[in-house]
């Protein structure tokens, strides 16, 4: 199936071999998003043929159809199969969350874990889709700016490949666990001495000035990737989608993804109705948040990015636009949440025996303002967008059961609850009675 590339500032078409390296529209300076004509065009396939097609190709040994991402390549028509570089990534558990569950009062509440992807994150969704086109193109290198996870992903898809990568991250601002990874995958690691909105300024001047293929989420092939997680979700619950997904905001290209996932679902006739998506970022770098609450969506302005969540730590998100468009077409809101917040979170997630890194954790302390709020209804069904593993950021895990993560004055009226919530790793002498004891305080 041929694709084509639009513009979602001026609508402006362009071919895919046409667009320049940093994938911006020359008229309008906004990003692209990849479109199948024929299925505007009402040559749409059968969906009730592809869901059979989809379940079958569980059983197959090959490994495009064990991943994920390219047993639905239907929807992503973007490479022959001989160019697309796998590494199973996708097939993600829908974890249900009982306890949360309870304490809030919902019937349902699931959490939709990417963290359980090759590389331990959601980035492997998207990363697939677009490395796998520029191998198609012939490109040699690879690159991208990051906070850590598409780092990491980047990285391992490229070896995976036989390609070179180049990976730029803001200096002390990057989780080690995330950027361990993309050294051992072999990519050349440079550490900038700016934030990641910077290291995002320095990569866009070296793609214009030489044949580097960048991997940010700015890349529409990207976007494809990522959508299938909506798919899945759709998938595991018979076809009939949850009423709300809840999505960490960062650069924001993830609930793009998801809802053009979703809206596309709908038009092919696969769902009969999309979920309300909504967004949820750290208040320290909220600018979805100020650009919808304070400007109505016109206009973003960029924030100084300041938050513990190192995987949202983005005051400039690239697919903002995009973002207001799914928050508009969806119904879904976007909420912001303190550091203790986040924590709190966190830790009651691992508390389902899911661990998530700090930023997965924006979701469901999202949640409870948006329940709070009346945005989310006592008999609806939620799925919690989980996007990294646990060890991706241990140090944080430490710290916050250690009670050394969150300043006094951060904590505020949570005290109780967190104190509750800690489980450190206490020191106590080699005997057996003493276990015992402490196991009847703990009510064996």
């Amino acid at each position: 199936m041929i694709h084509h590339l639009r513009c979602t500032g001026c609508a402006r078409g362009i071919e895919p071999a046409a667009i320049g390296g940093d994938f911006r529209c020359p008229e309008c300076g906004e990003l692209f998003e990849v479109v199948y004509p024929e299925w505007e065009e009402a040559k749409r396939p059968n969906p009730g043929a592809l869901k059979w097609l989809w379940k079958e190709r569980r059983s197959s040994p090959a490994e495009i159809d064990q991943s994920g991402v390219w047993r639905f390549r239907e929807l992503l028509p973007i490479v022959g199969e001989a160019d697309v570089v796998t590494l199973r990534e996708g097939n993600t558990p829908l974890y249900r969350l009982p306890r949360n569950a309870v304490r809030l009062g919902l019937p349902e509440l699931f959490a939709k874990h990417q963290g359980m992807n090759p590389t331990a994150s959601f980035k492997d969704a998207g990363m697939t889709a677009a490395l796998s086109v520029a191998k198609a193109r012939g490109f040699q290198w690879v690159a991208c700016a990051s906070t850590g996870n598409t780092s990491a992903a980047m990285a391992a898809y490229a070896a995976r490949a036989g390609m070179r990568c180049l990976v730029l991250v803001p200096e002390g601002k990057i989780a080690w666990g995330k950027l361990a990874q993309a050294m051992d995958y072999g990519a050349v690691t440079l550490q900038l001495q700016t934030d990641f909105d910077g290291c995002v300024a320095v990569l866009s001047e070296v793609v214009r000035r030489a044949p580097v293929y960048l991997l940010n989420s700015v890349n529409p092939y990207r976007v494809e990737g990522q959508k299938t997680p909506a798919v899945e979700i759709a998938e595991a619950m018979n076809w009939d989608v949850p009423d709300h997904v809840i999505v960490p905001g960062g650069n924001l290209a993830n609930v793009s993804a998801l809802g053009k996932g979703f809206l596309e679902m709908q038009t092919l006739g696969l769902i009969s109705h999309v979920p309300r998506l909504s967004v949820i970022q750290a208040e320290g770098a909220n600018p979805l948040f100020r650009a919808v609450h304070e400007f109505g969506g016109e206009r973003l302005e960029p924030v100084e990015a300041q938050t513990r969540a190192t995987a949202i730590r983005i005051g400039n998100p690239a697919s903002w636009r995009k973002a207001v468009a799914v928050l508009r077409q969806t119904g879904g809101r976007v909420e912001q949440v303190s550091e203790a917040e986040i924590a709190l979170a966190k830790a009651r997630i691992g508390q389902e025996g899911i661990g998530c890194e700090p930023a997965s954790a924006v979701t469901l302390a999202g949640l409870e303002k948006l329940m709070a709020a009346g945005h989310v209804k006592r008999e609806e069904r939620v799925v919690l967008l989980l996007t990294g593993h646990t060890l991706k950021d241990a140090d944080y895990t430490i710290a916050y059961h250690r009670g050394d993560l969150l300043r006094p004055e951060e904590v505020g009226g949570l005290a109780e609850q967190i104190a509750e919530s800690r489980r450190n790793a206490m020191p106590m002498d080699a005997d057996a009675g003493a276990v015992l004891r402490l196991l009847e305080k703990e009510r064996l």
